[in-house]
């Protein structure tokens, strides 16, 4: 079948299980071509080809026929467009022949080929005479539609004969042919008689009364794509009902009321002596026993994760219990992927491609499409999982950038779930994310959730501000950061954010929800006797310096390598800090496979090595430098004995490390000072502390030295304004704000009514 359909009103129109079921028909059958055949301009069709949910047209036939282009890469189709440009007088001939008529008013919209204009019905009535005999001057067609769309055209071109154009170049058999549309430009779509063609429910009145006498056109009462359907069936093209039988085999619905996605697992699964055991996750930020608080013994639910299997696939268990007694209504559905899928998707081009763009380093970024290819399949698995155990209506809870696909192919199996979104890392601006080969699909994609969260406000607008490249959005609702969050006072703080959007007549709903942190379990660390005698240890041996402690992961975008150099002209420029000052430096070991790693390790180690000796004594090393994973008690104990906290980021999605350290000094009641980069999300919430731009060198020396002579009095206050901070936005609080500005967000959205 040979489908030619207008959008608006047409193939973008209908009840939401009458376009499912048209566009899984059509992407399930290959032997459907699909033409979109529009008034709109190319550049408007292209949000259309970002909707996960429409299928991607073969052809595209748009500004009321004058451009025809492939729907894969957009590029014209020859030799069809060059007759049509041919025919084109050109604009400003267009334009200067009707100067004078002042009723005419150019549509600002994107348009080639073609002139566009606004005016009434009683306005244009006593200008059709002079209109017509300009468009013959100039050898152009004029159009006119839906009481308020007029169009010069190239002449003898329409929507009508571009199909007819297309038709004769793909060598289409007539028979079947069906044209489908809602108004008066698309009636020369209808005149071939030999087509078969349909008027959709609401189409405009006088379509209907110059297609009211042709047998080949059926006026159908269902709207936009259930006309289509019922014409299919009508004029039997296809077998319909065999088709659809096994189009859209309905995911299996399961018992889970709320369902978690995350590429980790709720407990780490350790390899011993070829069998694999459960044990308590090593991860300190607490977010994997917050989410796990949610499936108490009355809430059933599913734990979505990847786990490797291995060469007997029939020994690998999909289901497993995380714990029997706390959650007994808690299974984890895993999805079995092999080690090298999860080298590709996980460990190579989520963190080759995607990582370093997230943190604006562009120019970092590698884009593989076979890996994309691997991505994109891993997410569709997850997001069957994650439809297969959902109950009706249940919502599904999405974790980051690794699963950015996943609410599409869910939305698409199971629309009726609430789907949200948390993004943990950083979120960058347009002029960065646009460097990714797929952002449309990416960003499609997560505009299927009903709610989409990150940490703080200026992710959310950098969000809006790639969206709004991809598709239009039409910004509903916008409130105030302060004071929740800083505004001018920081290089990530905002004054407005946006809170809900309209796509396509759906509302979604955005906000700022930063990660918070376990207090519980540093109160608990630090009530330990064997943690105090830790504690006492370190202070001995750091007794006599300041220590400046740096705790980061090895990454390029963590900003150690230019601390250890700040700290270098630090004690350049500063003398009498000498044998009175130690930075400690904790590096956590990454990836080994990954060179960039591997390079900047060295790097490190080769400044460390320099400062060392330049200004060692024989009782002081200026820097000590750890390059290995300590416990977390252990980070506790080096928290509570350090004068000051340097925490200096490139770019951060938040910064968990810093929290950590105002807790345990603010539990202790301590004054530790805490420098932090103002690019790391947490600046935007931590009031207090001491702001630094990590790419200045001389504003990370300059605010080290001020926090290094800072008086204890201010040093509590501004600690004492932050521990507030941290204490009360804990973990648990973050659970419950995000999942309640779901719940509200669902319900405002079937609340809401989409303006016409």
């Amino acid at each position: 079948m040979f489908l030619a359909t207008d959008l608006d009103g047409t193939f973008l129109a209908g009840s939401t299980e009458d376009r499912l079921t048209l566009y899984q028909l059509i992407e399930s059958n290959h032997d459907i071509q699909l033409v979109f055949v529009t008034g709109r301009g190319l550049e408007s069709v292209l949000p259309i080809l970002a909707d996960p949910m429409v299928p991607r047209p073969d052809y595209i036939i748009c500004d009321v026929g004058a451009t025809i282009v492939d729907g894969e890469h957009q590029q014209p189709i020859q030799p069809l467009q060059s007759d049509i440009e041919h025919q084109w007088p050109g604009e400003h001939i267009v334009l200067n022949a009707l100067n004078g008529f002042d009723r005419l008013v150019r549509q600002d919209v994107p348009q080639q080929r073609r002139c566009s204009f606004y005016i009434n019905q009683d306005e244009l009535e006593p200008l059709i005479p002079d209109l017509i005999e300009i468009a013959n001057q100039i050898g152009c067609d004029v159009i006119y539609s839906v009481n308020r769309y007029l169009d010069y055209l190239p002449k003898g071109v329409n929507k009508g004969s571009s199909v007819q154009a297309l038709v004769n170049h793909l060598n289409i058999n007539h028979k079947r042919i069906l044209v489908a549309g809602d108004s008066l430009n698309d009636l020369q779509m209808y005149l071939q008689s030999s087509w078969k063609g349909v008027c959709v429910g609401d189409s405009e009145p006088a379509l209907y009364e110059a297609t009211k006498n042709k047998d080949n056109v059926l006026h159908s009462n269902r709207l936009g794509c259930g006309g289509i359907l019922e014409a299919i069936e009508h004029f039997e093209l296809l077998n319909l009902k065999e088709l659809t039988a096994g189009v859209r085999p309905k995911a299996r619905c399961g018992k889970s009321e709320l369902v978690i996605v995350y590429h980790r697992l709720p407990y780490d699964e350790v390899f011993e002596n070829g069998k694999c055991t459960q044990q308590q996750p090593k991860s300190p930020n607490g977010i994997i026993p917050t989410l796990l608080s949610f499936f108490g013994p009355e809430r059933a639910g599913a734990w979505i994760a990847w786990s490797i299997v291995g060469k007997d696939k029939t020994a690998f268990q999909r289901y497993t219990a995380v714990n029997k007694e706390q959650y007994p209504n808690l299974v984890c559905s895993r999805v079995d992927l092999t080690k090298n899928e999860v080298d590709i998707f996980y460990k190579r081009f989520s963190k080759e491609a995607f990582w370093p763009l997230l943190h604006t380093f562009w120019e970092r970024a590698t884009f593989n499409e076979d890996h994309w290819s691997v991505y994109v399949e891993v997410n569709r698995r997850f997001a069957q999982h994650a439809a297969e155990e959902s109950a009706e209506g249940a919502l599904v809870w999405i974790h980051d950038y690794n699963l950015w696909l996943v609410p599409a192919f869910l939305r698409e199996l199971r629309p009726d779930l609430k789907i949200a979104f948390f993004h943990h890392t950083y979120f960058p601006s347009a002029d960065i994310f646009n460097v990714v080969p797929w952002r449309h699909q990416i960003i499609g994609s997560l505009l299927q959730c009903d709610y989409i969260g990150f940490h703080i406000p200026r992710q959310v607008e950098n969000f809006i501000d790639v969206a709004l490249g991809v598709m239009p959005l039409n910004i509903l609702e916008r409130e105030g950061c302060a004071p929740r969050f800083l505004t001018y006072g920081c290089a990530v703080g905002l004054d407005q954010v946006t809170k809900a959007v309209e796509v396509n007549g759906r509302r979604i709903e955005l906000g700022a929800h930063p990660v918070g942190i376990d207090l519980n379990r540093i109160k608990k660390i630090l009530d330990k006797s064997e943690q105090q005698e830790k504690i006492e240890h370190v202070r001995s041996e750091w007794a006599g310096t300041k220590v400046i402690l740096s705790v980061e992961r090895l990454d390029y975008t963590k900003g150690l390598l230019e601390k250890i150099i700040a700290f270098e002209k630090l004690l350049e420029i500063h003398p009498e800090s000498h044998e009175k000052i130690t930075l400690v430096a904790v590096c956590v070991p990454a990836a080994q496979e990954i060179q960039v790693y591997q390079d900047l390790k060295i790097q490190i180690e080769q400044a460390v090595g320099r400062i060392n000796g330049r200004f060692s004594k024989l009782s002081w090393v200026p820097v000590k430098f750890f390059y290995r994973s300590l416990p977390f008690e252990d980070l506790v104990g080096y928290y509570a004995n350090a004068d000051i906290m340097w925490i200096t980021p490139l770019r951060d999605g938040l910064n968990l490390v810093a929290k950590e350290y105002v807790a345990t000094q603010g539990i202790l009641h301590g004054h530790g000072k805490l420098v932090l980069s103002e690019f790391a999300g947490v600046a935007a919430e931590l009031r207090g502390a001491i702001l630094t731009n990590p790419h200045d060198r001389h504003d990370m020396v300059q605010k080290c030295w001020q926090a290094i002579n800072m008086e204890d009095a201010e040093a509590q206050d501004r600690l004492r304004e932050m521990f507030s901070i941290v204490e009360y936005n804990d973990i648990d609080r973050w659970g419950r704000e995000f999942l309640s500005s779901v719940e509200l967000a669902v319900q405002r959205q079937q609340e809401y009514s989409c303006p016409i």
